[in-house]
């Protein structure tokens, strides 16, 4: 059963949604073409919120907590997921919400999930936009740091508990300053969904093939960050040639990229507006 709030003026419809695989979490605010966002590692749909609106004047902007993250299912056990089970799960919330051909904006993990998203079902994908897409075993000093990172998430885990593992792990991916700018209501959130993040990383890593990214022909734009750990970086710049109509656009700040940003929207705009055909 859902509920309908106000929130700076635009109408936000907050439920849940039973798929045939689990039940999600979801916000669908304004109309149009749908703008499905999906959140990146252990994250939640709060982390939406404050650009949620400003998206929701170009068209139907539909937010959700993936599975075992805040207030959607958490499976049990829930010891490992995949990035395909995350993009059958964003696949299926789509064809529920009658949301078919969306924009999808996934950030870090969720871009990893958008592009599966658009190589398993690109019916489903109208246009995407990857900020910062972790799809880091595109390179091998990439994966490396990734490992690296899992390895540490688990050292802290086993000697300081939850809370400094999950702490731990957001400082090295988005800067101290970065975990210092979020609100102490998200960071308790995202220190409470440590256990989906560990699915996440302890999970079967993504391999995209060449010819699967060659498929995937939608408009494309990856935005990188200029002060992100250089495996992002890294990631992009073996990713953007893959993709046969990506572009790429370089952006100051770390990894927690605004989808405000002016090339995002331009982006946004270009990709909701009607094609029309001269006669």
């Amino acid at each position: 059963m859902g509920a309908v709030g106000q929130i700076s003026r635009v109408e936000v419809l907050m439920s849940d949604i039973q798929l045939s695989r689990i039940r999600l979490y979801f916000e669908d605010r304004g109309t149009g073409v749908p703008i499905l966002c999906i959140h990146g590692g252990g994250g939640t749909a709060v982390g939406w919120l404050m650009y949620a609106d400003e998206l929701a004047r170009l068209g139907r902007v539909i937010t959700y907590d993936r599975r075992g993250c805040h207030r959607s299912e958490r499976p049990v056990p829930y010891l490992t997921t995949t990035v395909e089970e995350h993009a059958e799960d964003a696949a299926a919330l789509l064809e529920g919400l009658n949301a078919i051909p969306a924009v999808v904006i996934g950030r870090s993990f969720g871009g990893e999930i958008a592009l599966d998203l658009a190589v398993r079902h690109p019916q489903h994908v109208r246009a995407l936009v990857l900020l910062d897409p972790a799809v880091l075993t595109l390179d091998t000093e990439a994966e490396q740091w990734g490992r690296t990172l899992q390895r540490r998430l688990h050292e802290v885990l086993d000697k300081e508990g939850v809370d400094a593992a999950a702490e731990t792990f957001y400082r090295l991916v988005i800067g101290d300053a970065g975990w210092a700018s979020l609100t102490p209501e998200l960071r308790s959130i995202l220190v409470a969904n440590c256990p989906a993040l560990l699915a996440e990383m302890d999970g079967q890593w993504f391999r995209p093939d060449t010819e699967s990214l060659a498929r995937v022909d939608q408009p494309c734009l990856i935005v990188a960050s200029e002060a992100s750990p250089p495996a992002f970086r890294r990631t992009v710049e073996r990713l953007a040639p893959m993709l046969p109509n990506a572009h790429v656009n370089h952006v100051p700040g770390g990894h927690l990229i605004s989808p405000l940003e002016p090339a995002v929207l331009s982006f946004l705009r270009e990709s909701v507006t009607p094609v029309t055909r001269s006669v």
